[in-house]
């Protein structure tokens, strides 16, 4: 028993030794497009989807790279480089071509939101649910809600908030309690969401909301505009991060929005919220691939400039495996991810398992990376963490 895990051992040291041969060195900048590597995020794309990912490259070292850390610390909500974004195609990513979207896959989504990352997760986050949000009502709407709605939201012009949480209903998104009463040409809306994105700062929100008996079936998609009487909200929430974004509870207290907001049938708001959460589970595992591969890459450099006892700490063996656990778990969760965005495009059954897998899996393994990342640097004092670029990067 011994010799076998001493065997195993040994088999262990050389294989993860070799692949640190073979992995180190990485790239020596976060946008570099000249050296081969093994965590290169544009190895087996198209000519087409590598121009998509080095357009969001750009943009993320050049308009959120250099502000990420300002918008952390003064919670600053930066519509401005929103719409810059939205002006290369990045605001209805995957709504169709004739209401302004760029019509895309959901693969290119995944490799355009992993690019964007690199620059600020956090703002990539909420710019994947404005897509989600853009998208449902292009998939789900009217040929008159989307006419009505979707320009602006692929400009940018106005801004989009997904509301299903609710106070006492999470995971459990089927027992959700705000209710829509019909009363002639409106609804009349009561209760209230939590934790919403983009909450009390965006324009359009998309609500899930009961109109019938208990259970999925009851649950309906509403749209509500921003400025309806009876529509308030909650204090900004405070966060430890992600506070590019605000996040606020939406309230609605006798809320009269018209019969003809209604996104589908009633009863059809259940399954459109999940239809949203399938791709919005790839978009968000999709921020963490970016974030995880910015901070890899930072980690690297560090490693070859920070030096104890006269050598560069890249040359120690233990922060060498480290790096490539750290590099496997993310290569991994790309593979995951990008297989099931692709699942999801092509229609599959198996498409809505994958989803969750890739989320669960991605999010788990770069939060992993993360935390490994910050851990190699000695400098740990309060503010260094809060302006470390690896702790601003949300994962």
């Amino acid at each position: 028993m011994a010799l076998t895990a001493q065997r195993w051992l040994w088999k262990r040291a050389f294989t993860v030794s070799g692949f640190v041969r073979a992995c180190v060195p990485l790239f020596s900048a976060v946008h570099s497009r000249t050296v081969s590597s093994c965590i290169d995020p544009s190895i087996g794309l198209s000519d087409d989807q590598k121009e998509f990912q080095k357009t969001a490259f750009s943009f993320a070292l050049n308009e959120m790279s250099p502000h990420m850390a300002e918008w952390d610390q003064k919670e600053i909500f930066p519509v401005e480089t929103m719409r810059k974004a939205a002006q290369l195609g990045f605001g209805g990513i995957y709504v169709r071509q004739d209401v302004g979207g760029s019509g895309l896959s959901r693969v290119d989504t995944s490799i355009i939101f992993e690019a964007l990352s690199t620059g600020c997760a956090s703002t990539t986050a909420y710019i994947s649910i404005h897509n989600m949000c853009a998208w449902m009502i292009d998939a789900f709407g009217s040929e008159e809600q989307r006419r009505m709605h979707c320009p602006k939201l692929c400009s940018m012009e106005k801004f989009a908030s997904y509301c299903l949480t609710e106070p006492g209903s999470g995971s459990d998104a089927a027992s959700l309690i705000t209710t829509a009463r019909r009363d002639g040409d409106s609804y009349i809306l009561n209760g209230s969401k939590a934790f919403i994105s983009g909450g009390g700062d965006t324009d359009l929100y998309v609500l899930m909301c009961r109109t019938g008996d208990k259970g999925p079936k009851g649950i309906s998609c509403l749209l509500v505009e921003k400025g309806t009487p009876g529509l308030s909200f909650g204090k900004k929430e405070r966060k430890v991060g992600w506070n590019s974004q605000p996040t606020r509870a939406v309230i609605f207290e006798d809320c009269a929005v018209p019969v003809s907001n209604l996104i589908g049938k009633e009863g059809d708001g259940f399954s459109i919220a999940m239809h949203g959460l399938n791709g919005g589970r790839i978009n968000i595992a999709s921020c963490s691939l970016g974030a995880a591969y910015a901070s890899i890459l930072l980690t690297q450099d560090y490693l070859k400039v920070r030096k104890q006892f006269g050598k560069p700490l890249a040359s120690n063996q233990y922060l060498q495996f480290k790096l490539a656990e750290m590099v496997t778990g993310l290569v991994a969760a790309r593979l995951i991810v990008r297989n099931a965005a692709a699942a999801l495009q092509e229609g599959r059954q198996d498409a809505v398992a994958l989803c969750a897998m890739a989320k669960l899996f991605a999010t788990d393994e770069c939060f992993t990376c993360l935390s490994g990342c910050l851990s190699t640097d000695s400098a740990w004092t309060p503010d260094y963490i809060q302006t470390n670029a690896i702790w601003t990067q949300p994962g």
